[in-house]
């Protein structure tokens, strides 16, 4: 969503904001803008589009002053122009806001009510003229700004800044992530650690409900009862440095080469290669005695807690419920004394998540979350984490982070079964030993990158894309519909195959790819009869297979690729790798927007 950085500094505030900015695109944004203070007073420069128009702006029109705010917006209220750009800005006060304030209609009528007029249809403009005028009644800056932030209700985090006092900035956090970085003699503010990583590695996160206020030198925080507290500062272990490009053409064609490394750090920490047995941190229930498990998370996340709900069942033999986070709070099920969750994210700051996060607890249920960001709120707010270890992931669509949180849900599985005596160790060592060697495989997929290039000219003229899988393959399937739609803006379902005949079989012709993920295994016979009944009406079958799998296809698929052999359990890992580079390669062909497709964002931090 929406992206925030602030500076209280000693050099020019603009290059630096704009520089922080850049490492806040994969958050996703339609328009950006930069406000400082200039001789005590509020100057702003802002631009539909791309960071690239807001250089050019500044470009054009200097803006000096070292202390400031910067935004990049994802449109809510309003459409993504200029005037409904951030900062918003009075002659007394600037602001820039991620998330929603629900209440904002009521707030605006009021503020007309006292003759306040508005450019335009933003929430965060009400806000903006909200704070002026309890300025206007003379309050000072920091209980003008508590006072309008006890007006407003919703997930948001603001950064406010005030003509006269070219030192100081303003911050509160409710519902959405927000971080103080402390600099030699400057302060600066920032939705996350990865904007501020080349200005400082010391970071305090806000708490739900803080506000806190910000001078050249110190940082003071207020929790949502007013009372001044102390916050943790920790070092970060985010680098700015990790968030170049090489010499790929994509930040995603960059991560997506990245599966072998990231899934060899990630399994490192889990895995002891000596004993074949899986190593994890304490666990936040018993796991010899939990009655069920609730797994949860939203986008790409989701279809790697599916794939995990099966191995956790298949091998722990718990019953697991997985639920879509913005369904299961609003379902409400009844949930089992002594019960436990998991809960996955990339960033640890997904909205809809963490509302669950707050359900489940509230319900009795022990926290686990599966998060890539140590810092990041969810990881606070559980009881326990296990950690991917992706690094910084910049394009909008999750490649790397994906099979990460799959090679960290295969280990709890493991882990879990272990500890209930579900598996023997024999079992658990051929299972570990088939986890060590995914990294190796995963490099081996990744040359197939021609082949798969080659199958994506053919994606590329489609209208509709059919994904089919069978057990732990079909949410892998759907992962491979969902980054062809993210990014290529083709039309793609993602089924289990065995559904084909209950409806979906309809849509196929000779028009219709039909990508198969079916590697030799228990579920190979079944799968190949489904995809024989595509074939006989049209549809144009490619699979993803290994080398016993393949012969049998190639009597009727029109494009067979043989991935490495590897045991049942590693196989989503590693299709989950050439559905996400066919995607890729699908988008390349069609000219969109790779790294930041139209209408994402990275991290869904409002509902």
């Amino acid at each position: 969503m929406c992206g925030i950085v602030g500076v209280v500094g000693r050099e020019p505030a603009a290059p630096r904001l704009l520089d922080a900015l850049k490492r806040l695109e994969y958050r996703g944004y339609d328009s950006a803008g930069i406000a400082t203070l200039v001789e005590g007073h509020v100057e702003r420069r802002r631009a539909e589009g791309k960071l690239g128009n807001l250089a050019a702006v500044l470009d054009r029109a200097p803006l000096p002053g070292t202390t400031g705010l910067g935004h990049t917006r994802w449109a809510t209220h309003g459409a993504p122009v200029e005037r409904n750009a951030h900062p918003h800005a009075t002659s007394r006060v600037a602001v820039v806001h991620n998330g929603i304030f629900e209440n904002y209609a009521e707030l605006r009528a009021e503020l007309e009510g006292r003759g306040y007029e508005f450019e335009t249809e933003t929430d965060t403009e009400t806000f903006c003229k909200l704070v002026d005028w309890n300025l206007s009644q003379g309050m000072p800056p920091r209980e003008a700004a508590h006072a309008a932030l006890a007006r407003v209700h919703g997930a948001f985090a603001v950064g406010i800044m005030f003509a006269g006092h070219p030192k100081m900035l303003v911050a509160a956090r409710h519902g959405a992530p927000l971080a103080v970085g402390f600099g030699e003699g400057e302060m600066f503010l920032g939705s996350d650690a990865l904007a501020l990583a080349p200005l400082t590695r010391r970071i305090a996160y806000l708490d739900e409900g803080d506000h806190a206020v910000l001078t050249e030198d110190s940082v003071r925080f207020w929790n949502a009862k007013g009372e001044e507290v102390a916050r943790e500062v920790r070092v970060t272990s985010v680098s700015g440095a990790a968030t170049g490009k090489g010499n790929y053409r994509h930040y995603m064609e960059k991560e997506l080469h990245e599966h072998p490394a990231v899934l060899g750090d990630t399994l490192r920490q889990y895995l002891d290669p000596g004993t074949r047995a899986v190593r994890l941190p304490t666990l936040p229930f018993d796991p010899a005695r939990v009655p069920r498990i609730t797994i949860t998370a939203c986008g790409s996340a989701f279809l790697a807690a599916a794939v995990g709900r099966y191995w956790i069942e298949h091998y722990a033999r718990i019953p697991v419920d997985a639920d879509v986070a913005s369904e299961l709070r609003y379902r409400d099920p009844p949930l089992p004394e002594g019960g436990a969750a998991i809960l996955v994210s990339q960033s640890g700051e997904t909205a809809d998540t963490m509302a669950a996060l707050k359900l489940l607890r509230a319900k009795g249920q022990a926290v686990l979350s599966v998060v890539n960001v140590p810092e990041s709120s969810m990881a606070r707010e559980s009881d326990a984490t296990v950690l991917t270890v992706a690094g910084p992931e910049i394009g909008v669509a999750s490649t790397k982070a994906f099979t990460a949180q799959l090679a960290v849900l295969a280990c709890l599985a493991l882990g879990i079964a272990r500890a209930r005596g579900t598996i023997s160790a024999a079992q658990e060592a051929a299972a570990t030993e088939a986890l060590l060697a995914v990294p190796e495989d995963a490099a081996r997929v990744l040359e197939r990158d021609g082949e798969i290039r080659a199958l994506a000219q053919e994606v590329a003229k489609a209208r509709d894309v059919l994904f089919l899988g069978r057990g732990p393959l079909f949410p892998i399937a759907m992962e491979g519909a969902l980054k062809l739609k993210e990014i290529s803006y083709i039309h793609a379902e993602g089924y289990a195959a065995g559904e084909m005949k209950h409806g979906p079989i309809a849509l196929i012709d000779d028009a219709v790819p039909v990508i198969s993920l079916c590697p030799s295994g228990p579920l190979y016979e079944k799968t190949l009869s489904n995809l024989q009944e595509a074939s006989a009406r049209g549809g144009q079958v490619m699979a993803f297979t290994d080398r016993k799998g393949a012969g049998a296809l190639r009597k009727f698929a029109r494009h067979v690729i043989e991935l490495p052999d590897a045991p049942d359990f590693a196989q989503p890992i590693l299709h989950a790798i050439p559905v996400q580079l066919l995607a890729y390669h699908v988008a390349v062909l069609k000219g969109t927007d790779v790294d930041q497709p139209r209408n994402l964002a990275k991290s869904v931090t409002v509902e």
